[in-house]
């Protein structure tokens, strides 16, 4: 869902999806401010001004009508230069993360142990001070005792003007007093003796330097105090560990080619700049873990009776599957009390909600010629109020919607709403600014009387599910999605007629559907001999539009003619008819 940010910066840009017209389902009824949407994709292709949420005031992205949207290419050879520069960026980054084994790095310690190093620290800084003080103590001994007060004399001398007489006599006075140091003081790297003649060497020719008296100084205080030990360094033998092996969606990252379909999602996820698709897949491998995925899909979280409220039905017309979301299921106040009637069931719906998305992203081909995404359409039947004033439906929802959006980049195809009521348009200007521009270019809005017809664009009838206007149901059926199914419209106020030609003898069948009924409809049989007699097979009968059923019969021809339904559309407004038909060897 997730997919996103501003246009992508390849040259071939994608086309801003088509909106369908928000319908009101009475012309009366007061509409408020509404999302910038076309009317119809029929009536104008020139582009309109839309302003997002993402967007700052300066800037506002054109939004122009488009009767598909054309998924870009996942071949590497195909992409523009700059994005296959991107992407071998992007590679690189991963590579040195799995080599540095960045992906799976023990997280910081928490905020109570480094309290308690910090703690432990404090509390041993007294000691490690006394033991210094110690050393340097003995240090200035060991280095008065060692180097004659001749030396000592000479350096001060380099330093300031001589003392006057009287204080040298008194300061040699001192010296004497001093008591001999301990043999265990006399252990430097080297002997008094030598350190003594050196200092005698100054004194007799005065050519030594200042700094040649501190060098021999710092070199007895150093060798009292005893050596520090030497930590063993590494072995230069030893081999890196080899890279760590992380994998997402079941694909192991940079292992072949299906890994660059992945990294592309992140990239366009991030209008292909590298560091922030880097950072968001480091994001996602992180929260994965978090969330534990892999228990996940494991988990058995069936029984909550939601299975008709998410689901996969068939494909479309480019072969992604198509997931239905009918949150109207929740006017059912039971299963809404038993959904999120406390925070371990919303939880649970959530947790139920990614392993769905899981599960189904399993089922996806990620090779570069494959399909990865799904189409999403989102039911809004049933639904005013529902998102305004159902606190809890609305808090769960936006939560898997966050999820969905960080953590699945770029898996949906398109996303169409149908059913949508008048208000709705107000509530999604609400919840804009959770969408990327990218996302919301996808988008597809239908009224009601129209989401049959929109759906059809993108999904053959025979595949849409009987409750929204197409022949697909469940249970043994004459016809199956192999069986190709006509789109027809009927005209207001018109007899529309449809004609199935036999020549042979045989058994006919057929059904049809007028979406939202509200005509006649009957069946006849005509021979073609002259002077047959037509026989009826069905008489005309108006079916209502609560109906929204499917018609299906037969009939058994012994000689040539044809079977002829009869739609009679007396309404001020044109139908939609999808039909089929088939022959099956007679009895």
């Amino acid at each position: 869902m997730a997919e996103e940010t501003k246009k992508p910066a390849s040259e071939t840009t994608q086309e801003v999806v088509v909106s369908d017209v928000l319908v009101p389902e009475k012309e009366s009824t007061p509409q408020p401010e509404t999302v910038p949407v076309p009317e119809t994709p029929d009536k104008s292709s020139s582009p309109a001004p839309e302003e997002t949420e993402a967007q700052t005031d300066k800037e506002k992205a054109p939004v122009t009508e488009s009767a598909s949207f054309k998924e870009e290419s996942n071949k590497v050879e195909e992409l523009p230069n700059p994005e296959q520069k991107a992407l071998e960026e992007l590679k690189q980054l991963v590579q040195d993360a799995l080599n540095k084994h960045e992906f799976t790095a023990p997280p910081p310690p928490p905020p109570a142990k480094e309290e308690e190093k910090k703690l432990e620290a404090e509390t041993a800084e007294p000691a490690v001070a006394e033991e210094e003080k110690k050393e340097e103590s003995a240090s200035a001994e060991t280095t008065t005792a060692t180097v004659p007060a001749d030396t000592l004399a000479t350096a001060e001398s380099v330093k300031e003007e001589p003392p006057a007489p009287a204080a040298v006599e008194k300061k040699e006075e001192e010296k004497k007093e001093t008591p001999p140091p301990a043999p265990a003081a006399a252990e430097p790297s080297e002997p008094a003796e030598k350190v003594t003649e050196k200092a005698a060497a100054v004194e007799d020719d005065g050519a030594k330097t200042v700094e040649e008296i501190k060098e021999t100084i710092v070199e007895v205080t150093a060798a009292a105090a005893p050596p520090a030990p030497v930590e063993e360094e590494a072995k230069e033998d030893d081999p890196p560990p080899p890279p760590e092996e992380v994998s997402i969606w079941g694909i192991p990252l940079l292992a072949d080619e299906r890994s660059d379909v992945i990294l592309l999602k992140f990239l366009r996820a991030r209008d292909f700049k590298v560091k922030d698709a880097f950072a968001m897949l480091k994001s996602v491998v992180a929260w994965r873990k978090e969330f534990n995925i892999d228990e996940l899909l494991e988990e058995d979280l069936s029984g909550l009776g939601l299975e008709k409220v998410v689901y996969n039905h068939e494909v479309d017309k480019e072969g992604h599957p198509v997931c239905y979301n009918a949150f109207g299921a929740f006017q059912d106040n039971e299963l809404y009390q038993n959904t999120f009637s406390d925070k371990e069931k919303m939880n649970k719906f959530l947790r139920w909600r990614i392993q769905f998305m899981e599960k189904s992203i399993r089922n996806l081909d990620f090779s570069p010629d494959g399909i990865c995404t799904f189409v999403q359409v989102i039911d809004l039947k049933n639904s005013p109020g529902l998102y305004l004033f159902k606190k809890e439906l609305r808090q769960a929802t936006n939560r898997a919607l966050q999820l969905l959006q960080d953590n699945y980049p770029e898996f949906v195809a398109k996303q169409v709403f149908i059913n949508v009521p008048w208000w709705y348009p107000a509530y999604y200007r609400m919840i804009n600014a959770l969408f990327t521009t990218r996302t919301k270019s996808k988008f597809v809005f239908a009224g009601a009387s129209r989401s049959a017809e929109t759906l059809f664009k993108y999904i053959v009838p025979e595949q849409v599910p009987v409750q929204y206007g197409g022949l697909s149901r469940e249970g043994e059926q004459e016809f199956t999605i192999a069986d190709p199914a006509t789109e027809d419209t009927v005209k207001p106020a018109t007899k529309h007629t449809i004609e199935f030609p036999v020549t042979e003898k045989t058994n006919l069948v057929w059904e049809a559907r007028v979406v939202g009924w509200d005509v006649s409809y009957g069946a006849e049989y005509v021979p073609s001999a002259e002077g047959g007699y037509t026989i009826i097979i069905e008489k005309s009968r108006k079916v209502a539009a609560a109906d929204e059923t499917v018609i299906t019969n037969n009939y058994k021809v012994t000689e040539a003619g044809k079977v002829v339904l009869t739609f009679d559309n007396q309404t001020s407004k044109r139908k939609k008819l999808v039909y089929r038909s088939k022959t099956k060897p007679s009895d």
